[in-house]
């Protein structure tokens, strides 16, 4: 997709609030902010199309600190006499702890928070600029050369037919934890009743497994290298690694996919507090939320216009979201913890 830059750059620039001091005014140095997210394509998307406009047009200079949800969120907490973080971009599940745990500062009021969907508003410390959903994905080539049969529920991570070609992150991360809560809704459980999820991962879906990847960037590799042909992933990363060339095909499982809210908040004791409010802004932008869009993220800003070629790939518009499969989080954290160390001692042992 052909990337604007130029709209983008006039919308960053409209965010500074400050007018030009002449040829005369002395140049200042680049004030440094940290934003922490996401790693592989998302980063490379950020590094590559989204942050330099905002830095150009605010005079900062963006440092990018990659890494899992549940990584950042360790890293707010190891933090928190003197947090080094300015924004912290995290999946929803991970974002009502660092909003109960007080990591987020107030979001600031201003015109473009009018034009995003309730849904997306999760506190005022923390918003979603993405709606994202969370499903499996094979390699359409190989299935069709194998003729195994495409996967139609959760349950079928554990089709016997799929030995040796699966690979998926563990419970710790948020696309691990939904597959447990989905695979436990294909068999009779859920959020509330999750032993049918851990019964089906030890006697059926284990035995399936090349590896348990340490990191979703890990899983595209393995993707990449056909060592793999099948997981679960987000679809803004099955959608990147498509237009790169991949035949991946996202199945649609009968117990739905699930929303995958990507959030971001500003951080408490921030050192760039006015950058923060302002990239929150920027990231809310139509123009922006376009170009996540091309990448698999709903746009939240009910302004942002999508062509129908790029509406197909995303959930897009109240009617699409309301489809999604949402996780009851305030349930999930409360087990969270408990969840993760049975599945390191049961599961990825």
């Amino acid at each position: 997709m052909m990337i604007d830059r130029t709209r983008i750059l006039l919308y960053a620039t409209a965010l500074i609030g400050a007018s030009a001091t002449g040829s005369g005014a002395i140049a200042q140095a680049p004030q440094t902010m940290y934003i922490a997210g996401y790693g592989g394509s998302f980063e490379k998307q950020m590094r590559d199309t989204i942050l330099p406009p905002f830095e150009k047009a605010n005079n900062v200079k963006v440092e990018y600190v990659a890494g899992q949800s549940t990584a950042t969120l360790a890293k707010l907490q190891a933090q928190r006499s003197k947090q080094e973080i300015d924004i912290a971009i995290v999946d929803d599940g991970p974002m009502y702890q660092a909003v109960q745990f007080g990591f987020c500062a107030p979001i600031e009021k201003a015109a473009v928070l009018d034009d995003v969907y309730p849904i997306a508003k999760l506190d005022d410390r923390a918003i979603a600029f993405g709606i994202g959903a969370t499903g499996p994905v094979y390699n359409e080539k190989v299935f069709a050369e194998k003729g195994w049969p495409v996967p139609q529920s959760w349950g079928d991570l554990g089709n016997p037919a799929y030995k040796g070609q699966v690979s998926l992150l563990g419970a710790a991360s948020t696309t691990g934890l939904h597959g447990l809560i989905m695979v436990a809704r294909a068999n009779g459980g859920g959020e509330k009743e999750i032993e049918p999820g851990f019964v089906a991962y030890r006697d059926k879906i284990r035995p399936n497994m090349l590896t348990f990847a340490p990191s979703a960037p890990k899983l595209e590799e393995l993707l990449q290298s056909g060592e793999i042909a099948m997981t679960v992933v987000a679809r803004s990363r099955a959608v990147a690694l498509k237009k790169a060339g991949l035949p991946l095909k996202i199945a649609e499982p009968k117990e739905g996919t699930v929303a995958l809210m990507v959030t971001m908040c500003p951080v408490v004791d921030s050192d760039a507090p006015a950058l923060s409010q302002k990239f929150i802004q920027y990231m809310l932008s139509p123009d922006v939320q376009k170009i996540l869009a091309g990448s698999g993220y709903g746009p939240v800003n009910k302004t942002t216009k999508l062509s129908e070629d790029e509406a197909a790939g995303v959930p897009f518009g109240d009617e699409a979201v309301s489809k999604l499969v949402k996780i009851d989080w305030p349930t999930v954290n409360q087990q969270r913890a408990a969840w993760t160390q049975r599945w390191n001692r049961e599961i990825e042992r």
